[in-house]
């Protein structure tokens, strides 16, 4: 398989020179205490796991995604205080939570678990006292993704809302986030605002895209119905070929959360009571999922009682059940592959493949672009005597660095009018690494593509980008975006099987002439 990425080494080479640049500038900066301590926030960042944040409209449904990502019910998804409150979950051996206040102290928090719940206890606590809430939870999604639950934006609640758009677009300063998945029911102006907003602070005004949009309860574009996620996959299209979202999203997902973090999280009693239903007679199944109420009436003579069924549409929805029902009808024998058929439904597996290919893999490049711009920031505001080598260091890593070049020339291809054609910016993004960093996903490949054959595909889009480049007819703006391409595609083609390695050179030490000699 031909999943290696052509910029490892080099993103490798990369963050190690920014994290050299860190500590040069800590010690430039020692007798600075609040820059000395940006500058090392941003130097443990490095080596830390990429920050996703969920962001969204109350009730949209982020909590619930966090725990289907997680694969726990850890994060509470009722509206008390503790919702109230920017949360973040890092991966730890033993669970814990922590509390910091806005006055600087922290506090342990109890774990309490209520109906397998998690519940956070502020004592006499308010949300407008607390600054941000830590839970270290040992699940193995959080080994490479730390995942910031936040309040809702446009609440009806100001301070609320102010809590998140302060945390997530902080003015000048670079987010706390290195990316966001931003929940929405429908399309509104105040979640392209925040779109836009975080686009703008986002690492450090770098210019980058790095947003994903979920068309999240999406079950329930279609009352229901069997066929909802067909439905809300034509929106999500409509949204995703839109050219103001494509210019602030790298993508537009339909999900049925909560069916999601069910399937995460399926009981074996919960598999046992839809089996059950699913034996029913077709007239009597029927009939039951007329609707919720329906289906959740006492009735003796169905085999799985009232409170259970109430329990199954709280956990699943009508949706969930409908489709689970379905699923066991025709073939689904075990609790296991139910919950993978039901994830793969929900729009989950669709999503965390997103997550994948668009931040994971760049999490290094991304916390280093960050890092960079922060830096810069900070010398050209903080001069002082030493800092011009510092400066002259950090223009020529972000002017220089391929793979930052590939991340604005991917913003420039979604923002800015270009004289390419669509089909051209479509190939253009796909090489710059917009569908995935790997090489096989930059040359667009399907699975079974010979990997014997990956360099002479390569080799094709390299002789198509440098003709447009050297192309008489091609201004200096075109010229410009067809060198990074032409740059990337030379980097696929080395890269390929069978392509010649080239040589280090070898300095070897002949022994030094005697005196007279020769």
């Amino acid at each position: 398989m031909l999943t290696a990425s052509i910029d490892q080494p080099a993103r490798a080479e990369l963050v190690d020179e920014v994290a050299r640049l860190l500590r040069d500038a800590m010690a430039l900066y020692e007798s600075d205490a609040e820059t000395y301590a940006l500058l090392a926030a941003h130097s443990r960042r490095l080596v830390e796991p990429l920050r996703v944040a969920l962001a969204g409209m109350v009730k949209a449904g982020k909590s619930t995604l966090l725990n289907a990502i997680i694969g726990e019910e850890i994060a509470p998804t009722d509206t008390g205080e503790c919702t109230r409150v920017v949360t973040w979950y890092r991966y730890a051996v033993s669970p814990r939570v922590m509390l910091f206040t806005l006055d600087g102290e922290k506090r342990r928090l109890p774990i309490v678990r209520v109906d397998k719940r998690l519940q956070f206890d502020m004592g006499e606590l308010s949300a407008d006292q607390v600054d941000r809430i830590e839970v270290f939870w040992p699940a193995p999604a959080l080994r490479t993704l730390t995942l910031i639950d936040t309040p809702g934006i446009a609440s009806l609640s100001t301070d609320v809302s102010d809590r998140s758009t302060r945390f997530l677009t902080p003015g000048d300063d670079p987010s706390e986030a290195d990316a966001i998945v931003y929940l929405m029911r429908h399309m509104h102006a105040s979640d392209l605002r925040f779109l836009e907003a975080f686009h703008d602070s986002s690492a450090g005004g770098s210019a980058t895209i790095n947003a994903l949009a979920v068309l999240s309860r999406a079950d329930e574009v279609g009352a229901g119905r069997i066929d909802s996620l067909l439905s809300a996959r034509e929106i999500a299209d409509r949204y995703r070929h839109d050219d103001t979202i494509r210019s602030l999203s790298l993508g537009v997902v339909p999900m049925a959360g909560l069916l999601a973090q069910t399937a995460r999280t399926l009981r074996q009693s919960e598999f046992r009571a839809l089996v059950s239903l699913a034996e029913l007679d077709r007239a009597d199944r029927e009939l039951l999922l007329i609707s919720a109420d329906r289906f959740c009436r006492p009735n003796d003579s169905i085999g799985v009682d009232a409170q259970t069924r109430v329990n199954l549409m709280r956990r699943f929805g009508l949706f969930g059940v409908r489709l689970a029902l379905v699923m066991l009808r025709s073939g689904v024998s075990d609790a296991d592959e139910l919950a993978q058929a039901l994830a793969r439904r929900s729009g989950l597996d669709e999503l965390m493949q997103l997550i994948s290919v668009q931040f994971e893999a760049r999490s290094a490049l991304l916390r280093a672009r960050s890092a960079i711009a922060v830096l810069d920031e900070v010398l050209h505001h903080h001069d002082r005597s030493g800092t011009d080598e510092l400066k002259a260091s950090v223009e020529r890593v972000m002017a220089n660095a391929h793979d930052f070049q590939e991340l604005r020339l991917l913003a420039t291809l979604r923002t800015e009018p270009v004289a390419l054609t669509p089909q051209q910016v479509e190939e253009a993004e796909r090489l710059l690494g917009g569908e995935g960093v790997d090489d096989r996903s930059r040359l667009g490949l399907h699975d079974d593509f010979p990997e014997a054959d990956s360099r002479s595909a390569a080799l094709e889009h390299l002789q198509r980008w440098r003709a447009l480049q050297h192309n008489p007819a091609s201004d200096r703006a075109l010229t410009t975006v067809c060198s990074t391409v032409v740059r990337t595609c030379e980097a696929l083609v080395a890269h390929a099987p069978g392509a010649a390695r080239p040589q280090r050179a070898r300095l070897v030490l002949a022994a030094e002439p005697r005196p007279g000699s020769g």
